[in-house]
């Protein structure tokens, strides 16, 4: 997200959940789910009952929209959140949460790799020909002897 200025700032203050959603590019299911949550605060709300939004909540939801992208999970992101944010987090805080997520990553990397290896001897083994025995479908076959599902 670019960044606000003052002008902007101002037309950004009250708006509606729409335009949050154009802005920072977060369905507006997805914005009313973080609301339920508790990890994006609930904003104001006209007589109406709209809900009006500012650049606070436009920063923080592009935030977490970047921290999901980045594979961050909710709970990860509401740690980085509650530490403060930028300016009022402690750097150590932030290292624990983002030391988490990286081990988490590597171990994804590793799954990844051995997917890799299997898929690739698997498809080195099949011929391509019409055959009942089919080395691909027999990996994925749940009736395998040395089938083992995941948690």
């Amino acid at each position: 997200m670019r960044s606000i200025t003052a002008s902007r700032a101002e037309k950004l203050n009250g708006m509606p959940i729409g335009e949050l959603s154009r802005l920072t590019g977060v369905n507006i299911e997805t914005i009313r789910y973080y609301e339920k949550i508790k990890i994006l605060q609930a904003p104001p709300r006209t007589e109406g009952g709209h809900r009006v939004y500012g650049t606070t909540e436009a920063r923080v939801l592009a935030f977490i929209r970047r921290a999901r992208g980045l594979g961050f999970s909710l709970d990860d992101i509401r740690a980085l959140l509650d530490l403060g944010g930028p300016g009022n987090a402690s750097c150590g805080d932030v290292r624990k949460v983002a030391t988490r997520h990286l081990d988490d990553t590597r171990a994804k990397i590793g799954d990844l790799k051995k997917l890799e290896r299997l898929l690739a001897r698997t498809i080195a083994a099949c011929s391509g020909n019409n055959v009942p025995d089919c080395p691909v479908l027999d990996i994925l076959d749940v009736r395998r002897p040395d089938f083992k599902p995941s948690r």
